[in-house]
């Protein structure tokens, strides 16, 4: 565990999540935007197992992100924080839930495949979650690449609004700067003016202020006065940028970065999550990202179970500022419990810090009462808080679960415990009927990395088999029925009659008792267990 004691304000903050299809090249990305900041000191390799975010063995071994995972560098006088997300549909649950805790979805877009169908997701649920978006199209030096095509493609698929910062000059090899500093340079397409005129129009649309000056005045607008409408544009959707790099060779991360640093909005300039007091989730509490002195509101968004460092959580502060040996409450628990230690996170290592501001990530170690989705605070004033419901798409695969070991159950009890703690689209059943323990995932590659991780992390061993139905019968036709119980006591004896109609309803109705006596001696008290 190493110490880090360098401390950012919220205004410095970046928080983004890089998401996309599998393949689009996120990890690959990252690994040279730290190298490039001069967090690392020298890139790793996907395909050697070397990179800082994807360190687990099964990740190393399938050369693909199984896990969200978080790192962070330095760049322009901004600290950004990046979370690099599984592209794997079966790992969409994993992605998904991270995007509470920033203000930017970075997609990663391959140049040689163009959107596909986890950029088109990533898009829509990020949207849904007012996030600003800016899309990165990666691999612009593959051979035989269209990247005009894939920039118009773009547009179609998600918007006009999709508007280049950089295009892409000689061959690929290079990028020409559209925004920051338009020079007379020759991009593989289009042409810089044109480029930076588009995007300044859209820009200054949504300021009428700024558009009159800019219709009026000769000399165009500076960084400082498109700045604040650029945030504006990025939080209601009327601008996602676009840029062009390849993470391989280098091109356009220079660019990256200083997008990221001074264009992409800190905690204070996105979209704040709406969090709530109660279930209906009608009204929004204000929470400040700006307040540093309030009650601290951290919200958890990721938990890991290490057999060595025990749970690990990670979670975004909302507001406030949190100190090594502070007092927190865990939701509406009335006991508080103690920060030991605090973390921040570069992939796999830890460095300690004292104290950490709104906005920014932390991480704390063995404390069980914190899940994924836990709202943590330092008042009890916040005790019924809690951040807007995260829809998680629906588990679509599904095993029961046999030990080939007997004596072993709670041992298997203990284990899916751990592993649905860490993963919020993995979810347990148990069948009464056919007395079976059944595991739900995203597929087939969710559930078999799943039951590997069982056989090696925890020594359990399962045979898996389709969940049997249990079906149930249910009534397909018009019937009737009559039957005279006969109790003969002596004299005269005694008898009751029994006239039964039963008949089908509409599927999904439910059940319906009509009381059809008339007359008779029947007392009504028996009527509701008939």
């Amino acid at each position: 565990v190493a110490t880090s004691q360098t401390l950012f304000h919220t205004k410095d903050i970046r928080n983004i999540a890089v998401v996309g299809h599998a393949g689009s090249g996120k990890t690959t990305l990252i690994e040279t935007l730290l190298e490039k900041a001069g967090a690392i000191n020298s890139a790793g390799s996907v395909g050697k197992g070397t990179t800082v975010c994807d360190f687990s063995d099964q990740e190393k071994h399938l050369q693909h992100s199984l896990d969200a995972s978080v790192c962070h560098l330095e760049t322009g006088g901004a600290s950004i924080n990046l979370l690099d997300t599984p592209g794997y549909p079966d790992f969409m649950g994993r992605a998904l839930s991270v995007l509470s805790a920033v203000e930017t979805a970075a997609i990663v877009v391959n140049a040689q495949t163009g959107p596909e169908l986890v950029t088109q997701r990533m898009m829509d649920f990020s949207s849904q979650r007012k996030l600003c978006q800016l899309i990165i199209v990666n691999k612009i030096d593959a051979e035989g690449v269209e990247l005009e095509k894939i920039l118009t493609e773009i547009r179609e698929t998600f918007g006009r609004q999709c508007l280049p910062l950089n295009l892409p000059a000689q061959q690929g090899k290079a990028v020409a700067d559209c925004f920051f500093e338009p020079a007379d340079q020759t991009p593989d397409f289009s042409s810089v003016d044109a480029a930076h005129t588009e995007i300044v129009d859209q820009v200054v649309e949504l300021d009428e202020e700024l558009m009159e000056a800019y219709l009026e005045q000769d000399d165009e607008l500076s960084l400082e006065q498109l700045h604040d409408p650029f945030e504006r544009a990025l939080r209601a959707g009327h601008l996602i940028p676009v840029c062009f790099v390849s993470s391989e060779t280098g091109a356009g991360i220079k660019q990256l970065l200083r997008i990221l640093s001074e264009l992409m909005p800190n905690p204070m300039e996105g979209n704040p999550p709406e969090f709530f007091n109660d279930t209906s989730e009608e009204k929004a509490v204000t929470i400040n990202a700006d307040d540093a002195d309030g009650h601290f509101v951290g919200h958890v968004f990721k938990v890991n179970v290490d057999p060595y460092v025990g749970r690990l959580a990670t979670f975004r502060v909302h507001q406030g500022t949190v100190k090594t040996g502070d007092q927190i409450f865990v939701g509406n628990h009335r006991k508080a419990v103690k920060l030991a230690h605090l973390y921040r996170v570069q992939g796999k290592n830890l460095e300690e810090v004292s104290s950490v501001v709104s906005g920014n990530f932390c991480s704390v170690s063995k404390i069980e009462e914190l899940h994924f989705d836990t709202v943590i605070h330092s008042s009890h004033d916040e005790d019924d808080l809690h951040l807007g419901s995260i829809k998680m798409p629906p588990p679509m695969y599904g095993v029961a679960l046999e030990l080939t070991q007997r004596g072993q159950e709670k041992k298997l009890s203990d284990a899916l415990h751990k592993l649905t703690t860490e993963d919020p689209s993995l979810k347990i059943e148990f069948h009464a009927q056919a007395n079976e323990t059944v595991l739900r995932g995203m597929g087939e590659l969710h559930l078999r990395i799943i039951l590997e991780r069982m056989k090696n992390e925890f020594g359990i061993d399962v045979s898996t088999q389709p969940p049997k139905i249990a079906y149930l019968e249910t009534v397909t036709r018009k019937s009737e029925g009559h039957h005279r119980h006969k109790k003969q006591t002596g004299g005269a004896g005694q008898f009751g009659e029994v006239f039964l109609r039963i008949e089908p309803l509409p599927r999904g109705s439910g059940f319906e008792f009509s009381n059809k006596v008339v007359g008779g001696t029947i007392p009504g008290q028996f009527i509701p267990a008939v």
